[in-house]
């Protein structure tokens, strides 16, 4: 995993203020490949319980992850019951690995 433990630290920090406790947040895609350089930081959010403004949250924590992490390319991935499972979200959800 090409995300270092303070960036993990700082991830499951803002995850949890902006989406709540409740939620699991896992990185999936290109950074769980120690072998490759650069790439987005790719974040599934992860919650049991239906969500509300979904949009405003991953806004939110996204601007808030720049700030901390750096000006970086970040995107992240709401699933909850209520979620279509496309191709991407299965991706996510099967080799994502918790943070």
């Amino acid at each position: 995993m090409r995300l270092s433990e303070e960036q993990k630290a700082i991830v499951k920090q803002v995850g949890r203020e902006v989406f709540g406790k409740n939620v699991q947040l896992a990185l999936f895609g290109s950074r769980l490949n120690d072998h490759l350089k650069g790439g987005d930081i790719d974040i599934l959010v992860k919650s049991d319980e239906p969500m509300t403004g979904k949009m405003i949250k991953m806004l939110t924590m996204t601007a808030r992850l720049q700030m901390r992490l750096g000006d970086q390319p970040i995107d992240i991935l709401i699933y909850d019951p209520e979620t279509p499972l496309s191709p991407v979200y299965e991706q996510a959800l099967t080799n994502g690995e918790l943070i």
